[in-house]
């Protein structure tokens, strides 16, 4: 097979802010994978918390091309291989979307179809990006008419977390689901945790940093279901994860990919735990492989797309506030013209 990659900016419709950082672009990966005359495409989305990059994806792809082999179709054999090279997770993301997008092509069949799964998964829910409470409010107000389910960044290290919940519970009876990005210390979760419950929001995503000592006791004594999120990470960090949580956060930025994904998810399940599944800010091309495994997850946050001034990869389509893949082969997006 014929590979190339390439870095892509994508440029957003507003400012993202989280307890880490603010950014206007996201760059990603685009892998091309060719074979008897029919091209695959993937995304990755390098996440710079773990020491990605966009450039650093592109970069791995280009030194171990060999690695994909020329059978498409021995996707077993390809994972162990690009597995044995350590890190660069998006990257492989990236090969294994374009593997499936290429099988797809190949037989002319969605890649959901070939994975046995159905079409759609549950409603995505619409990020409210970390604000002043007031703020936060006003923009969930606007969400709450096209989305069925709101996340909430916080982690604004000055005392008002709780109050931004209460200020957008003022606004909306939507589920309200809450992501810290590993900003609040032992003390201050169980605290506000504790608050929120009574707002009713259904869980609580990665509260403590990952690793943090705290993370067994935080799951017998919070009120609200805890998710991690940098925690967790591939199929080998199900098992500590159900000591610490109550639930998981997949990405496939992280897993590796579609595959590894969903080995995850059946871990999990085997542990009785829940399982969400999310997404970085990417193209539609990177959010079409996630719709693939939605079916399979409790919670969905796919709308990284949803948030760019202009996604190059269109096929996706938002029903009644789910994310729905198109039913042309592959992954079913094509680059806009």
């Amino acid at each position: 097979m014929e590979v190339t990659a390439r870095v892509v900016r994508l440029e957003l419709a507003e400012t993202f802010v989280i307890a880490r950082d603010a950014t206007d672009f996201a760059d990603v990966v685009h892998v091309a994978l060719s074979h008897e005359g029919v091209t695959g495409h993937g995304e990755g989305a390098p996440v710079d918390r773990y020491g990605e990059s966009a450039k650093s994806a592109r970069r791995f792809v280009e030194e171990h091309a060999e690695l994909v082999g020329n059978d498409p179709f021995a996707l077993e054999d390809i994972g162990e291989r690009l597995a044995a090279v350590p890190g660069e997770q998006a990257a492989k993301a990236a090969i294994d979307a374009a593997l499936h997008d290429l099988q797809g092509k190949l037989l002319g069949m969605p890649v959901g179809r070939l994975l046995g799964l159905p079409r759609s998964g549950p409603p995505t829910s619409w990020t409210v990006w970390l604000g002043d409470p007031d703020d936060m409010a006003r923009r969930a107000e606007t969400a709450a008419s096209s989305y069925r389910r709101l996340k909430l960044k916080l982690g604004g290290a000055d005392g008002l977390d709780v109050e931004r919940v209460r200020a957008v519970r003022g606004v909306t009876d939507l589920p309200l689901m809450v992501d810290v990005n590993e900003w609040w210390s032992l003390e201050e979760a169980l605290e506000n945790l504790a608050q929120l419950a009574e707002l009713g929001v259904e869980y609580c995503e990665q509260p403590l940093p990952a690793g943090h000592e705290g993370g067994r006791e935080l799951k017998t004594r919070s009120q609200v279901p805890v998710y991690v999120d940098e925690d967790c990470h591939t199929l080998a960090d199900i098992m500590s994860c159900a000591e610490i949580a109550h639930g998981i956060n997949i990405k496939l930025a992280k897993s590796g990919g579609i595959r590894e994904a969903m080995r995850m998810v059946q871990a999990a399940r085997a542990l009785r735990m829940g399982v969400m599944l999310g997404c970085m800010l990417e193209s539609g091309l990177g959010i079409a492989a996630g719709c693939c495994v939605a079916p399979l997850c409790d919670h969905v946050d796919l709308d990284g797309n949803l948030l760019l001034r202009d996604d190059p990869y269109p096929g996706v389509e938002l029903v009644d506030g789910v994310q729905v893949p198109s039913l042309a082969p592959g992954l079913g997006v094509s680059a806009r013209g």
